[in-house]
This record gives C-alpha cells, sequence and structure tokens, in this order.
C-alpha cells in the first residue's frame, strides 16, 4: 500500500468521525430544542394559572383591600369571575378596545394567555341586558379551557353556578345555555341592546342555537352575561356559556373537592407518553450509537494498522 492509498484511508476515517460527531451534536441540539420547548410552554400554562392571582381575590369580610393591591398594579382591573367547579377563577380587566387584552395579562405585563376580559363595549358594572366576557381557551384547564367542556351534557349538568364581583359586591350568575357558533356571528355578539323586542329575540336566538339549556325562567327583566372562548370543533369557531346574573350567591358545592388548579406538577407529569419515550429513549440511543461508534473506531484502528518497513527494506515494501 502506498503512502498516498494510507493517507486516503486516514483522511477518510477522519471525515467519518467529523460526520459521526457533527451528526451526535445535531441530535442533542434537537433534544435541547424539544426540552426548551416544553419547559417554555409549561412556564406559559404556569402563568395563566389562577394559582397566580389568588392573593388577589377578593373575599367576604376583606374588604377588597388584597383586590385593590391589584387595581393598584393595574388600574383596568375592575372585578372577578368564578365558576363552580372549574379553574376559571380570575381577575376582569377591560379596556377601550378588545385588543389589548389578547396578549397582556391581568397584571399589565405581556403574555400571550391574555387575560379575562369584558367586552369594550360592555358596562362593568353589569347594567347592560347582555355582557360578553372574553378570554383564550388553553390547554391544561387554564383561562377558558374549560369552557369546551361544557358541550357534555354531564359536565353542563353538573356546573350550574357561579360568582361576579364588582362594585364592591359578589353577585350569582346561574348558567342555562350553553351554545357554539362563529367569531363573526354578529347576531350572537351583541351588546347595548336596549329594546324589549329585541331582547326577546335575542333570548330567543341563543335558547334555539344552544347545545344544552336548563329549564330556568329567563326574561327581559334579568341581565345575562355570556363566556366567549375559541372551540377547538371548528376554524374561526367559539364556544359560549351563558348565564343570568342574579342577587344571590349560591355555595360552591365543590369548595371541598379540590377542582380548581393550586399549582402545577413537574414537568415530567405533564409530558406526554410520546415526550416521555422520547426523553428517555433518544439519550439512551445517542449514548448506544456512540459506544458503538467509538468500538468500531476501535477495531478499524487495529485491523488497518500498518507496520511502516526498515530504510532497508523500503524497496520490498513498496513491491
Amino acid at each position: 500500500m502506498s503512502i498516498a492509498a494510507n493517507i486516503a484511508i486516514r483522511t477518510a476515517k477522519l471525515a467519518h468521525g467529523i460526520v459521526e460527531i457533527a451528526l451526535l451534536f445535531a441530535m442533542l441540539i434537537l433534544v435541547a430544542i424539544g426540552c426548551f420547548a416544553l419547559w417554555d410552554s409549561n412556564q406559559l400554562y404556569r402563568a395563566a394559572a389562577p394559582v397566580q392571582y389568588e392573593l388577589y381575590k377578593p373575599t367576604a369580610g376583606s374588604d377588597g383591600l388584597s383586590f385593590a393591591e391589584l387595581q393598584a398594579i393595574n388600574p383596568e382591573v375592575f372585578g372577578w369571575l368564578t365558576v363552580y367547579g372549574t379553574n376559571i377563577d380570575y381577575p376582569l380587566v377591560q379596556n377601550k378596545d378588545n385588543l389589548k387584552y389578547v396578549n397582556t395579562n391581568a397584571k399589565g405585563r405581556y403574555s400571550l394567555s391574555g387575560a379575562v376580559f369584558l367586552d369594550c363595549n360592555s358596562s362593568t358594572d353589569f347594567s347592560d341586558f347582555s355582557s360578553i366576557i372574553h378570554a383564550h381557551h388553553m390547554d391544561k384547564e387554564v383561562m377558558f379551557g374549560q369552557i369546551g367542556l361544557f358541550s357534555e351534557k354531564s359536565y353542563f349538568d353538573a356546573r350550574q353556578y357561579g360568582v361576579l364581583y364588582f362594585d364592591g359586591q359578589e353577585q350569582g350568575i346561574e348558567f342555562f345555555a350553553f351554545l357554539h357558533t362563529n367569531a363573526y356571528d354578529t347576531a350572537v355578539f351583541r351588546t347595548k341592546i336596549t329594546a324589549v323586542e329585541e331582547q326577546e329575540a335575542y333570548l330567543d336566538l341563543l335558547l334555539g342555537m344552544a347545545k344544552h339549556t336548563r329549564n330556568i325562567a329567563v326574561s327581559t327583566n334579568d341581565r345575562i352575561v355570556l363566556l366567549a372562548t375559541c372551540s377547538q370543533s371548528s376554524t374561526n369557531g367559539r364556544d359560549l356559556l351563558v348565564g343570568r346574573i342574579t342577587s344571590e350567591v349560591m355555595q360552591d358545592p365543590f369548595a371541598e373537592e379540590g377542582q380548581r388548579i393550586d399549582g402545577f406538577s413537574s414537568l415530567w407529569e405533564q409530558a406526554p407518553l410520546w415526550g416521555k419515550i422520547v426523553a428517555v429513549g433518544l439519550p439512551l440511543a445517542l449514548l448506544l450509537w456512540l459506544v458503538i461508534a467509538l468500538k468500531r473506531r476501535r477495531d478499524s484502528r487495529k485491523k488497518g494498522s500498518v507496520t511502516m518497513p526498515d530504510k532497508g527494506d523500503e524497496d520490498t515494501w513498496q513491491q
């Protein structure tokens, strides 16, 4: 074997090793990116959890002192919404338009989870016949992520009440309808309905579109509130839970069952099965590959080693 051939073999082996190392680093980088994406997603959901605001929640006998602290942080906070049997337990905000709180949280800070906000055309004292409250549909059952669950009749039947806090007082909510529509349904997304005839027609529309209803007497003498969020069932779809505001605040039947999120489990517990398989399997596969590659390289060096001839045997070696 000539010196040039030997050099070519060594160069090829070196290039092969470089390619293996590059592939190894590329796969490790992909694993790191996946772990970061999981961590970042977890941070987003954690920031949107109601536990982030429970310190400020107004309660009976508290004189709203903690709530006042939140209002000092963000003066656009004006109320609080709670839906029994869900994780919906958030401060209410309102801005002059409906865009700000799509990506701003209740503390006035930028957040992809946004906030639970009252439609800019609704009154903060809920004196209108109909008021609309918006929030993102999110996984992990945060924000309005559970509104869509009311499409199941058993879920709807088990969760009838909630609470609105505004103007320093609590008012009850009695939910009587769940319906699905689209984001451009101007007949549903209406506010400032003042004529009695239009109010009656609006109630008939909601009840006629409803997937589930509760047999309670709702009339134009009531004030109703619509909780609206995006739907996973259709493009531009919207899910709405509709209730009437009442002077009586019902007791929370879920209070002792720990229904609300009080924190997040570890990233490992939250990861889906495929994520756990990748998280465990890929590093093991990379380690096994590295061991095999190193062993193959060591064996190759042993087999391909060439004993250089003495200077006196050069002519024989070249033959």
